[in-house]
């Protein structure tokens, strides 16, 4: 008697795994979150995120060349709004001056090749801390998304390669679409939050841009996290209006979202392995509950695994190194 089919045969030794192995990282899978305060050598760790900063822009500049020499090739920008510049407007989104519109000329300036994206939401300038404007409690969609185009017509100006609409707002792709076609900004491509859960996990988040919701939660326009088919057609609505890459948000949480989604389309897929993912890792670790560089490289490779073309993660310079 003999086994016909040996798998272990597959397994015996890391070269031989390495050589089939169907999912692998790259530095260029990776798109890294950067949090932009004002001033300068500022560099504050953000208490929910451990060895995570919220920078100035001379430290950002400096952190995107060190990203660029690693092979990383996108950053995306979130910018920490002053307090006496947030409204119930977020006009501070498109003043040309503004902090998110010098940081992506900095950043261009000093790195042309590295891919920038924008966050696009109200919520950093917003007094409530929502993804739009509010009016008698209720956070309207029309005149937000309309607030949006200029906020991206504004970033496309300063020299963003892709804005990413993070508020899940009806409709806004399509908007932001035209509006970038009609200022003749038709080279600027649009990541879309298209399946953006309402999640627990994007507390620590919220600390760094001090950005949580100053009444009620965002259930009325981020997804129940009970809903799947609810995610595809989200996603489909914004290809249908111009979307060029759609992202899940969490994602680890949300594998067979990512999956179904990959499933679906044909454009490339993101997933944002979000912050509540990054600090529950950082916290079993410090707690010698499991090993922290094992924990990075799984949940990277689950997410790829799943269907992600792209993950935005806090993990990107950790997973680089470890996998070099």
């Amino acid at each position: 008697m003999y086994l016909q089919r040996r798998n272990r045969i597959l397994r015996q030794s890391p070269a031989i795994r390495s050589l089939v192995a169907e999912t692998k990282l790259s530095p260029q899978d990776f798109i890294v979150p950067l949090f932009i305060d004002e001033g300068k050598t500022v560099k504050m760790e953000i208490s929910s995120m451990p060895n995570y900063y919220r920078m100035s822009l001379d430290n950002t500049v400096k952190e995107v060349k060190e990203l660029w020499g690693m092979g990383i090739k996108a950053v995306l920008l979130f910018i920490k709004c002053e307090d006496s510049l947030k409204d119930n407007t977020g006009k501070e989104a498109w003043n040309k001056n503004g902090l998110m519109q010098r940081s992506i000329k900095a950043i261009k300036d000093a790195v042309p090749e590295m891919i920038v994206m924008t966050d696009v939401a109200l919520d950093p300038y917003s007094t409530y801390g929502h993804d739009g404007i509010v009016k008698d409690g209720e956070i309207v969609n029309d005149e937000t998304v309309e607030a949006l185009v200029k906020m991206s017509i504004s970033h496309a100006a300063a020299g963003a390669d892709f804005v990413a609409p993070s508020d899940m707002m009806d409709g806004r792709i399509g908007a932001i679409r035209a509006g970038l076609e009609e200022n003749n900004f038709t080279n600027t491509g649009i990541l879309s939050y298209s399946a953006k859960y309402a999640s627990c996990f994007y507390g620590p988040f919220r600390d760094a841009l001090d950005s949580a919701p100053g009444f009620g939660d965002k259930k009325t326009y981020q997804m129940d996290y009970a809903n799947r088919a609810e995610a595809i057609k989200e996603t489909m609505m914004d290809i249908e209006e111009g979307a060029d890459i759609v992202m899940i948000k969490p994602a680890m949480a949300y594998l067979d979202i990512i999956r179904e989604i990959k499933n679906a389309v044909e454009v490339p897929v993101s997933a944002y392995h979000v912050s509540g993912e990054y600090a529950m890792i950082k916290a079993a670790a410090k707690m010698g509950w499991l090993d922290e560089d094992k924990a990075i490289l799984e949940s990277l490779t689950s997410i790829k695994r799943a269907g992600a073309d792209l993950i935005a993660t806090y993990s990107a310079k950790d997973a680089v190194k470890l996998i070099s």
